[in-house]
C-alpha cells in the first residue's frame, strides 16, 4: 500500500493553489509549463511548493533549494535537482550526455545549447514514463549556470508533461510594504535570468485568512482582538504570525498583557532582518537607528546628525538593501517590523546615545511649540537615561498637552499627525515608569489606558488597566477606571458585564465628576439597549430621574432627557416620549461630545426626523475625527446608518457599514463589528445577493449570541426576513419576524413591522398583522414623518378587507411617499398596489404602477424585487423587455463595486480587504460578473467599465 501524502492546509492561498493545480493538470495532459513564485521570506513560497508536491499524484517530483554557500559553485543546483534521475542520462544523444555528465561531475561545460538542451532532454525522458514536477526553491540563491539552464528549459515546456516551479524574493526596488520584502544584496539577476517565465507574487494574507491561521496556530484560543494586533507587525506574513503567536505569554494570549511590539528575537525573520542590518556600514546602521528611534525625523535633522558626513550618501546602502526608502523630506522603513528590529537589536548604550542626540537636535518652535515637537523631545529625554523624575514629569505634561492640541487645534493637526510619534499613551506609560510615587504612577497609567482606548488600542488599554489593580491606586481613580473598563466591555465584551461596570462607575463619579457620572449611567443604559433588555434600560432611566438636579449642564440635561424619552419609548408610551426626545434635539446644538451627539441622533430617528438625525451623526463623526478619537468612529458610523435605512439610501448603508466594520475590527470592537455585519446583510438583502446576505447575517448573529447583543441579532434576523420577502418566501419571512428570540429589541421590531405586516397579510394572518399595526400606529403618530405615515397607510391597505378601501389606502400611501424621500419604499408600495390591481383584473391600471416599481428597483440594483416586478408585469399580460444585454445595470450593487475595483487594477485580495469579504466570495462574484457581462478576463472588464 502506498503511503498517504498529507496535503498541507494553506490559509488565504486559494487563488495561488488554483494556479498550481491548473499547471499540474496541464502537465498531466502533456501541455506543461513553468511558474515563478515571488514574495518575502515567510510568505509561504516553500509551503506552496510542498502543496504542489502533495497534489502531484502520479508525478515524479524533483526538488532543490538554492543555498548561499553553493551559489558560486557552477552547476551545484543542477546536481541537486537531477541527481535522483542521473541514470537516465545514458538515453540522451552522445553530445548532450557528455555535456551533462561533465557538468554534474566536474562543474564544467562549454558554452552553447548543448547543456540546456541536455537538461530538457533528460527531464523529457523521465517524463515519458510519468509526468515530472521540478521545484526550485530560492532560485535567487542558485548558481548562475544552473539557473541559466533551468530558465532555458522553463521556456520550452508547452509540449511536455513537465511542470517547473521556481521561488525567489523580488528585488529591493520592487519592495513596498511588509509582506513583500527582499533580502539584502539581491540585485534582480535571478528575475532577469527567468525573464519570460510567468510570475505570481505572494502578498500578505487578508484579514479573514489571518484570523483563520491564528485559530490554527492557537487551538486553545486567543483574545478576540489579538490577531488584529499581531497583524500590525506581521502584515499578513504567515511565518511572522506563527513566530509571534508561538512567543506569546499566557497573559498575552488572554488579552491581559500588551501584545508584542516586535518580532521574537532569535526567530527566523528576526535573524533575516538582523542579518541585513549587519551587512550595512556602521555609519548607515547608526543613522538607521536614529530613524528607528524617531520615525518623524526629517532629512534636515538627519543631516545635522550625520555632520560632517552626508546623510543621504550614508543612507544609500540601506536604500539599496531594501531597508529604507525616501518619503518626501524623510526616510521610512520599507517594513514596519524592520524599524522595531533595528531599534531593539541595538545595545542599550547605543539606544540611549541615539535618544540623547535626538533630544539635543529637536528644539521646540513654530506650530509645534506645545504639540508633537515638544512631546518628541520629552520622549527622547525620558529614554536617554539620567532624567529621572523630572524627565517623567516633563513627558507627562507634554503627552497631555498634545492630546489637548489634537482635539482643539485643527490647524496643526495634519502636520502633527504626519507620523503620530510618539503615541501619547506610550509617553504616559513611560512617564509612569519614571515616577517613584504610587499615586502619580496610577494616575499616569489610568491616563495612558484612556488614551490607548481613545486612539483605538484596546489590548494596550486593557494591559494598562490590569496594572492598576495594585493597592497603590488612589480611591478617587476608581470611578474613572471603572468607566473605561465598562466602555471597553461595552464595545468588545459582554453587555451584562459592561452594564454592571458602568453602573459602578456612575456611583463613584456622580458626586465628584457629574457629567462623567451621568455619561456612565447612559452607557449602562446603552449596554441594555444593545442587549435588547428593555426592563434594565427602564430601571436605569428611573434611577437617573431620581438623581437629576435643576442646574445640570447642557450635556447632562441632554442625557437625562434621552433616558426619559427612551424609557417611554420602550414602555410603548410614544406620545409621552416625544417631549423629552424633542428637548434632546434642542440641546444638541450646544453639545460637542461625539457620544452625546449619537444619543441625539437616536432621538431624531425615533421622532422621524431623518435629516436631523443624519446631520447629528455626521457632526459626531467629525467631532471624533478632530479629537483623534479612533475608537469612537466605528460606533458613530453605526448611527449614520439608521437615517440612511429609513430614507432608502442602501448604497450609502453598504459603504458606511463596510468602513465601520473595517475600523471596528482594527480597534477590537467586536460588538460594533456585529452591528455593521448585520447592516451589510440588510443591504445585501435589498440587492438580492442571497449568498452574501446569509454569510453576513449568520456572522452577525453568531457574534450577537456570544456577546449578548440583542440589537445585532435582531438586525441580522431582519436582514434574512427582508431576503425571504424579496424572494417571495413570505411564510419564512413571517416566521422569522414572529420568532420571540430574535425580535426582542423594540426599536428593530418596530422598524421591521412593515415587512412583518406584509408577510402576515400575504399568509392570511391578519389578526397578528393588525396587532403589529396598532403598535406601529402609536409610534408613527408621535412623529411628523410623511414617509412613516406612508408605511402605515400601506400596512392598512394590506390588511383591508372592505371593497375599494385597499386601493384608496395605497394611493394615500403614495401621496405621502411623494412628500418624503424614500424612493425605494415608494417603489414597494407601487409594486403592492400594482399586484392588487392585477389580481382585481385591472391590468391596465396595474401596469403603470408596476413599471414605476420596476424602474426604481433596477436603479437600486435590487435584483429580486426587479424579478417580482417583471413577474407581475408578465402576469398583467404585458411582454416584459429582456434585461439589458451586457450592461453594468445587470450587476448587483456589490458586483458593480467589485467590477469597478477590479477594472481599476485591484487584486482579489485588495478587493476582499476593501469590501470585507473573503477572497473566495470575491472570486465567486467575479465569475458571475464575467458571465453576466459576457467577458472572459480582467483586461476585457477594464475595457468594458
Amino acid at each position: 500500500m502506498s503511503p498517504v501524502t498529507r496535503v498541507p492546509v494553506l490559509r488565504g492561498r486559494d487563488a495561488e493553489e488554483n494556479v498550481l493545480l491548473r499547471l499540474l493538470d496541464d502537465a498531466r495532459a502533456g501541455s506543461g509549463g513553468a511558474l515563478l513564485l515571488t514574495g518575502a521570506a515567510g510568505m509561504g513560497k516553500t509551503a506552496l511548493l510542498d502543496l504542489a508536491a502533495a497534489r502531484a499524484s502520479g508525478f515524479r517530483v524533483l526538488r532543490v533549494s538554492g543555498v548561499e554557500p553553493e551559489s558560486r559553485v557552477p552547476y551545484a543546483g543542477l546536481h541537486g535537482l537531477l541527481r535522483p534521475v542521473a541514470g537516465a542520462v545514458a538515453a540522451l544523444p552522445a553530445a548532450q550526455a557528455r555535456a551533462l555528465a561533465e557538468a554534474l561531475e566536474s562543474g564544467t561545460c562549454g558554452d552553447g545549447l548543448v547543456l540546456p538542451a541536455a537538461v530538457l532532454g533528460l527531464l523529457s525522458a523521465v517524463a515519458a514514463e510519468r509526468p515530472v514536477l521540478a521545484c526550485v526553491d530560492d532560485a535567487d540563491r542558485l548558481d548562475a549556470a544552473s539557473l541559466d539552464a533551468l530558465s532555458f528549459v522553463a521556456r520550452r515546456l508547452s509540449c511536455e508533461p513537465i511542470a517547473l516551479l521556481f521561488t525567489t524574493s523580488p528585488p529591493p526596488s520592487h519592495a513596498v510594504p511588509y509582506g513583500e520584502r527582499e533580502p539584502e544584496g539581491f540585485d534582480g539577476e535571478a528575475m532577469w535570468r527567468l525573464e519570460g517565465v510567468p510570475a505570481l507574487e505572494l502578498r500578505g494574507l487578508d484579514g479573514p485568512a489571518v484570523r483563520e491561521l491564528a485559530a490554527d496556530l492557537a487551538p486553545g484560543g486567543l483574545a478576540e482582538d489579538l490577531p488584529a494586533a499581531l497583524d500590525r507587525i506581521a502584515r499578513g506574513n504567515p511565518l511572522a504570525l506563527r513566530e509571534l503567536i508561538g512567543a506569546l505569554t499566557p497573559d498575552q494570549r488572554a488579552g491581559l498583557a500588551a501584545p508584542p511590539a516586535v518580532l521574537p528575537p532569535g526567530g527566523r525573520l528576526w535573524r533575516e532582518h538582523t542579518g541585513v542590518l549587519a551587512r550595512l556600514p556602521a555609519r548607515t546602521r547608526w543613522l538607521s537607528l536614529l530613524i528607528a528611534a524617531d520615525p518623524a525625523l526629517d532629512v534636515a535633522t538627519l543631516a545635522r546628525a550625520a555632520s560632517p558626513a552626508c546623510a543621504l550618501s550614508a543612507l544609500e546602502p540601506a536604500e539599496r538593501a531594501g531597508v529604507l526608502r525616501a518619503d518626501g523630506d524623510a526616510f521610512v522603513f520599507r517594513e514596519p517590523a524592520m524599524r522595531a528590529v533595528t531599534y531593539q537589536a541595538a545595545s542599550l548604550a547605543e539606544r540611549r546615545r541615539a535618544h540623547r542626540l535626538l533630544a539635543d537636535l529637536l528644539t521646540p518652535g513654530g506650530c509645534h511649540a506645545d504639540g508633537w515637537e515638544r512631546l518628541r523631545r520629552a520622549w527622547h529625554r525620558a529614554w536617554a537615561g539620567g532624567g529621572g523624575e523630572e524627565a517623567g514629569d516633563e513627558l507627562a505634561r507634554a503627552a497631555l498637552a498634545v492630546r489637548w492640541a489634537a482635539g482643539n487645534s485643527e490647524s496643526c493637526l495634519a502636520s502633527e499627525r504626519r507620523a503620530g510619534f510618539p503615541e501619547p499613551y506610550l509617553a504616559l506609560e513611560r512617564a509612569a515608569e519614571l515616577t517613584a510615587h504610587p499615586a502619580v504612577e496610577a494616575e499616569r497609567l489610568a491616563a495612558a489606558a484612556r488614551h490607548a482606548w481613545v486612539s483605538g488600542r484596546p489590548l494596550a488599554a486593557r494591559s494598562l488597566l490590569a496594572r492598576l489593580r495594585s493597592p497603590g491606586a488612589p480611591e478617587e481613580l476608581r470611578g474613572h477606571v471603572q468607566l473605561l473598563r465598562g466602555s471597553l466591555e461595552l464595545l468588545g465584551g459582554e453587555t451584562s458585564s459592561a452594564r454592571e461596570e458602568l453602573l459602578a462607575a456612575a456611583r463613584g463619579l456622580l458626586d465628584s465628576h457629574r457629567v462623567l457620572g451621568v455619561r456612565a449611567l447612559v452607557g449602562a443604559a446603552d449596554a441594555s439597549y444593545r442587549a435588547g433588555d428593555n426592563r434594565a434600560f427602564i430601571a436605569i432611566a428611573r434611577q437617573a430621574a431620581a438623581l437629576r438636579r435643576p442646574d445640570e449642564p447642557a450635556p447632562a440635561q441632554l442625557m437625562f432627557e434621552y433616558l426619559a424619552g427612551m424609557a417611554h419609548t420602550f414602555s410603548g408610551l410614544h406620545q409621552e416620549a416625544a417631549g423629552p426626545l424633542r428637548r434632546v434635539l434642542e440641546l444638541a446644538g450646544s453639545v460637542r461630545d461625539p457620544a452625546v451627539l449619537t444619543w441625539a441622533c437616536v432621538a431624531g430617528m425615533l421622532l422621524g426626523e431623518d435629516a436631523v438625525a443624519h446631520r447629528l451623526s455626521a457632526r459626531a463623526v467629525e467631532e471624533a475625527r478632530l479629537r483623534g478619537a479612533a475608537s469612537a468612529v466605528p460606533q458613530l458610523l453605526e448611527f449614520t446608518i439608521y437615517p440612511d435605512v429609513w430614507t432608502g439610501r442602501y448604497a450609502s448603508v453598504a459603504a458606511t457599514a463596510a468602513k465601520g466594520l473595517r475600523l471596528a475590527r482594527e480597534t477590537g470592537q467586536h460588538n460594533t463589528a456585529a452591528q455593521h455585519l448585520a447592516w451589510l446583510a440588510v443591504s445585501a438583502a435589498v440587492e438580492g445577493d442571497q449568498e452574501t446576505c446569509r454569510i453576513r447575517a449568520d456572522a452577525a448573529i453568531e457574534l450577537a449570541d456570544a456577546h449578548e447583543l440583542g440589537l445585532a441579532g435582531a438586525v441580522g434576523n431582519w436582514a434574512l426576513a427582508c431576503l425571504d420577502l424579496a424572494a417571495g418566501r413570505v411564510a419564512d419571512a413571517a416566521g422569522r419576524l414572529r420568532a420571540e428570540r430574535r425580535n426582542r429589541h423594540v426599536v428593530i421590531r418596530v422598524m421591521s413591522t412593515p415587512h412583518y405586516i406584509e408577510a402576515a397579510a400575504r399568509t392570511g394572518d391578519r389578526e397578528r398583522g393588525a396587532a403589529a399595526l396598532r403598535v406601529l400606529e402609536r409610534w408613527v403618530g408621535s412623529t411628523r414623518s410623511p414617509g412613516l405615515r406612508a408605511l402605515v397607510s400601506r400596512c392598512r391597505a394590506l390588511l383591508s378587507v372592505r371593497p375599494g378601501e385597499a386601493e384608496e389606502l395605497f394611493l394615500d400611501a403614495l401621496r405621502l411617499h411623494g412628500q418624503g424621500v424614500c424612493g425605494f419604499e415608494a417603489a414597494r408600495t407601487h409594486l403592492l398596489l400594482g399586484s392588487a390591481l392585477r389580481r382585481d383584473r385591472r391590468p391596465g391600471a396595474a401596469r403603470n404602477h408596476l413599471h414605476t416599481a420596476l424602474e426604481t428597483f433596477e436603479r437600486h440594483g435590487a435584483r429580486l424585487w426587479t424579478e417580482q416586478a417583471r413577474a407581475e408585469l408578465r402576469a398583467s399580460g404585458e411582454p416584459v423587455r429582456p434585461a439589458a444585454d451586457a450592461t453594468v445595470s445587470q450587476l448587483t450593487a456589490q458586483q458593480a463595486q467589485i467590477a469597478r475595483l477590479v477594472a481599476a487594477g485591484a487584486t482579489n485580495k485588495e478587493v476582499a480587504e476593501q469590501l470585507f469579504l473573503s477572497r473566495r466570495t470575491v472570486e465567486h462574484h467575479l465569475r458571475n460578473i464575467f458571465s453576466k457581462l459576457g467577458i472572459r478576463s480582467r483586461v476585457e472588464l477594464a475595457r468594458f467599465m
